[in-house]
């Protein structure tokens, strides 16, 4: 076979690589010197861009020799080849895609070979480096068809010395790259798994004794009033001059450093007694960066370095002295043309977009980035868990000893439960513990460490995600702390115990958990049976679908400790790949047999970037300023860590009654972080129907990524919610209503208005007007809705006792005149075939001769079973011409539990776009706290703020169609008005619904009234 068997042994990471050292480029002294682009520098060649491409789906395949190689394709360099027709797509989050039997890998392994010519004008007096940022899984690299090295850990960096194996002129290289290796235990990370080259590859030219690696240290000093900065330098070869010059932000030097050899490879150089203010500082929201120039014989390296020191003390998270809190995500590389292969310009438009929605804080996820990606991190202000490429969790749920089933259901076996969930944490912990991959993981650390040491805003460093705890990752934790004392170590997996071993976490600085609710916290510091590490949700508020109904109460547990540091949401963005040129698909929609359907579409924006209302959710959550009602008076407490509002926004504000605005102005405040100030607004005596006063939080000026003028977010501040119903009866006279009655209908009519009340299911099956349909279908009770993905535990539940398939059956029902009017009463059951009984319900029907209906319901809901999904009518219209205006939390989609984006106003929707089009369709679109919504053909209202729906789709097509754009309109437009809906939650992976967002409230009443 052509390629030796190293792709088998996990003890073999890399052959003829360079160290792992710190990412910089280096300049030539004539080239105009920038970091962020390293395009500029003459030592620099980038060889992405179309390479010759040959696919076997075996490496067994292969021929013998690589001139026997037939290239018949081209792909593009960075790219993955599932995304140009080679292999298929495969989504699956813990499952591993092949046998689980450590440490080998199939021999029935698809195998890329790339080529390209690469024409060079050597010069005899440097060194040739060639970088790759990124294969997966594994690549062998041959320049001229001579083996030149190995190289495995996709998401790392592997350089080559490949000056010996160059000649003047064109030159031949060569990458083979597997689909799988030892090294793919240690990568089941959560994503589509896709194959290539997805990382930039370039050439290097160096000096040949050129400065191989820099360690810089930045040092404070207590009061925060000087710096230090100590610099380790390590060359490939004798150490030569170098010179050292530190410009401040305004581009001054402030000083000039000498060097101290300690060998002949190595040199030290320190500087001393740099003064700094609070401004220079570098923290997210001001990343103030020094540059530090270093001038060998031949190159110019630019570093750009932030002044700050990150603690923990008395277990408490420390930035510069300041407690922080991260409100952060957790981001994967993805996108759904490219896949893995990510531009510096993609990440910018992540990066703008996490701050224009009040985000902080990036967990690489579950591996570290390009190296650039820290760098604008860095430069833009974002802070970041950096972690290692290591996640093992396919081990958890491999094969455990079960006991016999019994059909004797009263013999228990009470350890059963016990014993399952420690054999599954043995399991998880198996690669944690495997002394056959203890150099691995440590491998896997260092690649981390050592590339991105000199990022400021790498505050903690992650041994990796799910791979279970064990002396594997205590040797890895241990040398990190070693390695680099002014960083912490995290590590969730560390919680888990396996049942042979003791866990020693004494080099993990953080207590982590994911997923875990807000109770949990407040247990965690409730306990002071011993000294507490900071308390760190690493994932949390899945934001798969219409989700992230739980935020706003875990920003109020988040701040209620001071040793909470916050948490990051699970996750940034949508996995999808496009099936079609217009077609995104999920797990499932390749073809391939294991998979976790979407359980990928988890994110806060979509695949191309458009945010949900999850993430509009998190920005007015997160915003950084907060304004509550403190008797008379309008306080305002300033969120920011750092900045003081003064320096970056002003408070716009304005008066609404009854839905309309009186009133403007704009405010300058005075206010440190971490403090409060009373606003100068006077609040009205004279307080009734509607009156709010909204607050919104503007920047004062342009930043890197802000505009002047955004929006960091809002608060609403009511002071009255008086609302009286307006129907009243309509001018025009018509006749007395008429009852007809037959066996199975009761009409009620006039020459205007006609109602026909099914004596059966109870409920109205037609309603017209002046002789025209008004609804197409009968008015119909709802408890049903179309499971969003948080409800895909509770969903069986539902569909157990029957909720999707309930219908209305009548005790009684009977209609008597009253005045010119008539009452229809009905005494009635909701249920369900097969099925316990749901609900009983008293229901009047109070019918106008002027087409007004008032509907009053009492209802009992068993307790037995779940809560409901919802409760109330629904309308089947026509096709509406006009849009429906509502008063109620909009504009976005609103729930119980998630109304934080929204605020209380006058709004209009149509039922097109009041729908909300997530990849997979779900329940959406619905407006929460209404008081009334209407147009020119109804209006609906109640003395109780209700919630209401408008939908081209019918709950029935959303629960039963897997992809938006399998969804077929229904004709008509659905209008649900809504008793009460149940929350969102984030249960798709978390915590159950909190009990106070249920809708399981025994006894209901529920009236509302409609105009016609």
């Amino acid at each position: 076979m052509l390629l030796a068997n190293y792709y088998q042994d996990p003890e073999i990471t890399r052959i003829n690589a360079l160290p792992h050292h710190s990412y910089f480029i280096p300049f030539d002294k004539k080239d105009k010197v920038d970091q962020f682009s390293r395009e500029n520098s003459s030592f620099f060649t980038s060889l992405n861009g179309m390479w010759q491409f040959a696919y076997y789906p075996s490496m067994q395949d292969l021929p013998e020799s690589p001139d026997e190689i037939a290239f018949t394709k081209q792909i593009n360099v960075p790219s993955n080849w599932q995304n140009h027709g080679f292999d298929a797509h495969q989504y699956t989050n813990i499952n591993y895609p092949f046998p689980f039997d450590p440490p080998f890998v199939p021999l029935e392994n698809p195998c890329g070979v790339y080529q390209k010519q690469v024409n060079l004008k050597k010069n005899i007096n440097k060194r040739y480096l060639l970088v790759l940022e990124g294969v997966d899984s594994c690549s062998y690299i041959y320049v001229n068809h001579q083996f030149v090295g190995y190289g495995s850990i996709s998401h790392s960096t592997n350089e080559f010395d490949i000056t010996d194996y160059l000649h003047d002129g064109e030159n031949t290289l060569t990458v083979f790259v597997l689909k799988w290796c030892a090294g793919s235990y240690l990568e089941d990370q959560d994503k589509f798994r896709m194959s290539g080259i997805f990382r930039d590859v370039y050439l290097l030219e160096r000096e040949h004794h050129y400065l191989q690696d820099l360690n810089i240290r930045t040092v404070l000093s207590e009061d925060l009033s000087l710096g230090q900065i100590c610099l380790d330098l390590n060359f490939a070869g004798d150490a030569g001059d170098v010179g050292v010059s530190l410009f401040d932000t305004d581009g001054q030097i402030v000083q000039a450093g000498s060097a101290i050899t300690t060998d002949k490879q190595r040199m030290q150089i320190r500087l001393d007694n740099i003064p700094l203010t609070k401004s220079r500082l570098w923290n997210a929201e001001n990343p103030a960066l020094y540059t530090l120039v270093l001038n060998t014989k031949e190159e110019i390296i630019t570093q750009k370095i932030g002044f700050r020191k990150v603690e923990v003390k008395n277990g408490v998270l420390l930035l510069n002295n300041q407690p922080i809190k991260f409100k952060g995500v957790n981001r994967h590389d993805s996108d759904p043309k490219t896949g893995y292969a990510i531009s510096v310009a993609q990440a910018v438009t992540d990066l703008s977009l996490m701050k224009k929605h009040n985000i902080n804080a990036i967990r690489t996820a579950h591996y570290p980035n390009s190296p650039w990606f820290c760098e604008l991190c860095d430069k833009y202000g974002f802070y970041v868990i950096s972690e290692s490429d290591i996640e093992s969790h396919g081990a958890a749920f491999q094969a455990i000893s079960h006991p016999e089933p019994s059909i004797f259901l009263n013999v228990e076996n009470p350890n059963e439960e016990p014993r399952i969930r420690q054999q599954t944490i043995d399991n998880f912990c198996y690669f944690a513990r495997e002394p056959l991959y203890r150099a691995a993981l440590l491998e896997r650390t260092k690649a981390n460490i050592e590339r991105d040491k000199n990022r400021s805003s790498i505050l903690i460093w992650s041994l990796g995600n799910e791979s279970g705890y064990g002396e594997n990752f205590e040797c890895c934790a241990k040398w990190v702390k070693e390695r680099d004392p002014d960083r912490l170590v995290h590590y969730e997996s560390s919680i888990y115990q396996h049942s042979a071993y003791q866990n020693n976490t004494g080099h993990l600085d953080l207590y982590s958990e994911m997923y875990s609710d807000t109770e949990a916290i407040d247990a965690y510091f409730a306990d002071r049976s011993q000294t507490k590490k900071p308390f760190l949700l690493c994932e949390y508020s899945h934001a798969m679908g219409n989700s992230n109904g739980d935020m706003e109460d875990y920003f109020q547990t988040f701040n209620k400790y001071s040793g909470c540091c916050g948490g990051f949401i699970w996750e940034w963005c949508d996995h999808a790949q496009y099936i079609t040129p217009t077609k995104l698909g999920y797990g499932g929609d390749f073809g391939e047999k294991i998979h976790d359907g979407n359980f990928c579409v988890d994110g806060l924006v979509s695949p191309e970037r458009v945010p949900h209302s999850n993430l509009l959710e998190v920005k007015n959550v997160n915003r950084p300023v907060r304004a509550n009602l403190r008797g008379e008076q309008i306080e305002l407490y300033n969120y920011f860590d750092f900045t003081n509002l003064k320096d970056i926004l002003c408070v716009k504000y304005e008066w609404v009654k009854n839905g309309q605005i009186t009133g403007t102005g704009t405010l300058a405040v005075d206010c440190e972080p971490h403090h409060s100030q009373i606003l100068p607004i006077q609040l009205p005596k004279e307080r009734e129907g509607l009156l709010w006063l909204n607050l919104y939080y503007c920047a004062s000026r342009q930043t890197d990524l802000l505009p002047a003028g955004h929006h960091f977010g809002f608060d609403q501040i009511i002071l009255s919610k008086e609302y009286t119903p307006a129907i009243g009866s309509d001018k025009d006279d018509c006749p007395p209503l008429e009852i007809t009655e037959t066996v199975r209908q009761i009409v009620v009519r006039n020459n205007r208005y006609y109602f026909e009340f099914n004596k059966l299911t109870g409920i109205i099956d037609e309603i017209k007007v002046n002789g025209k349909a008004f609804i197409h279908k009968p008015l119909a009770w709802n408890i049903w809705r179309a499971p969003t993905d948080n409800d895909r535990l509770i969903r069986s539940q539902w569909q157990n006792a029957g909720y999707d398939q309930m219908y209305s059956k009548v005790y009684d029902i009977c209609a008597h005149r009253q005045g010119n009017g008539v009452v229809v009463s009905v005494k009635s059951a909701l249920v369900a075939d097969a099925k316990s009984k749901i609900m009983t319900l008293e229901t009047q029907y109070l019918l106008s001769e002027n087409g007004k209906l008032d509907i009053q319901t009492n209802a009992v809901f068993h307790e037995h079973l779940p809560f409901l999904p919802r409760f109330g009518l629904r309308f089947f219209l026509d096709k509406q011409q006009t849009p429906f205006t509502y008063l109620g939390y909009g504009a976005g989609e609103s729930y119980i539990d998630k109304h934080q984006a929204t605020k209380l106003g006058i709004y209009s929707t149509t039922a097109g776009e009041n729908h909300v089009d997530y990849l997979k369709p779900q329940e959406n679109g619905s407006h929460y706290g209404c008081f009334y919504v209407q147009n020119d053909m109804i209006r609906v209202e109640s003395g109780q703020p209700f919630s209401f729906n408008l939908s081209p789709y019918t709950q029935e097509e959303l629960t039963q169609k897997k992809h938006s754009y399998e969804l077929v309109c229904s004709g008509y437009d659905v209008l649900c008005i809504d008793y009460k809906m149940s929350g969102i939650g984030s249960n798709s992976c978390g915590p159950n619904l909190k009990p106070q967002y249920r809708l399981i409230e025994n006894n209901i009443n529920f009236d509302i009234s409609i105009r016609l």
